[in-house]
């Protein structure tokens, strides 16, 4: 989600990716798809792409907005992550349209440990623009962007920020998502003196049966080591809650935090158990205790 000139713009999975605009974040109206045509390169990542574009990430930076988005298909990671900008958000604005730069970055099955979907793009306090993005496998990785950040830096550092390794031994809390490897949709956001990384544990996707919760760490460096209240680190399974589902609100995650107006948001969605596991735009104020955030779907 962004805001531009009292408008707020929403970005959702879906065929060409799925845009919506609101004046005040809680009626929606649908603006169209950004891409009427797949991506030129995405039949060479998945020969069978069908448009089905997932989990958008849209980030303002020197007056551009940058529209990460991922080709890929479920249970592999013939993957990639790929980026369009446009000058403006307004669809009615003359100046709109959204240009395509093409892969960002790729993972191939066989030579690569992780997935290249889920991204977010930040901005350090220094200026320097990283990309967060995974999915199981190996879990999130940041990658050092360029500038303007359409393609990945000259000799790029690579980080390891969080992963729910497949065969290691865990805390038997939520073991079950644990240990296969259930952790993705990672998003990074500054507040105070630290860095939040907020990710998924769990399964998304599968309606009633989805099993998503958001849990976070925090460091001081954007390159992490990230930890939880119990000092845990996120690279070796570490995480703790935000928020998770409920009676009727299964697999509640795939987080983006915002402040809008001095007031920080996570915007989120979940499963409706009350509309056949229909999926569910949520934000919600999140409240800081002691330096960690909470969200409640009450």
């Amino acid at each position: 989600m962004a805001e531009q000139d009292g408008t707020y713009y929403l970005f959702t999975t879906g065929e060409g990716i799925t845009m919506w605009s609101s004046p005040d974040r809680e009626t929606w109206t649908r603006q169209g798809a950004v891409f009427d045509e797949p991506p030129s390169w995405a039949t060479e990542v998945v020969p069978e792409f069908d448009n089905s574009i997932w989990a958008p990430d849209i980030a303002e930076h020197d007056g551009t907005y940058y529209l990460y988005y991922a080709v890929s298909s479920f249970g592999s990671n013939a993957s990639a992550i790929g980026v369009a900008t446009s000058p403006t958000l307004n669809p009615d604005a003359n100046d709109y349209g959204w240009t395509d730069h093409g892969i960002v970055v790729e993972s191939v099955p066989g030579r690569d440990a992780w997935n290249a979907i889920d991204a977010n793009l930040i901005v350090a306090e220094d200026g320097q623009p990283w990309l967060t993005f995974g999915s199981f496998w190996s879990g999130v990785k940041l990658v050092e962007m360029a500038t303007p950040p359409t393609e990945l830096a000259e000799d790029a550092e690579w980080h390891n920020l969080a992963g729910q390794h497949r065969y290691r031994k865990l805390d038997p809390r939520d073991a079950g998502d644990r240990m296969n490897g259930a952790i993705e949709a990672p998003f990074l956001f500054k507040h105070g003196d630290y860095y939040y990384l907020f990710a998924s544990w769990g399964l998304c996707c599968r309606g009633e049966e989805s099993t998503y919760k958001v849990v976070v760490g925090r460091s001081q460096d954007i390159t992490g080591p990230y930890l939880d209240k119990e000092d845990q680190e996120m690279r070796l399974g570490g995480g703790s809650l935000v928020v998770d589902g409920n009676e009727r609100w299964a697999g509640v995650g795939h987080s983006a935090a915002y402040t809008f107006d001095g007031t920080d948001y996570l915007a989120f969605h979940g499963y409706d158990r009350q509309d056949d596991g229909n999926s569910k735009l949520w934000i919600r104020e999140i409240e800081w205790f002691h330096g960690w955030p909470k969200v409640s779907l009450e």
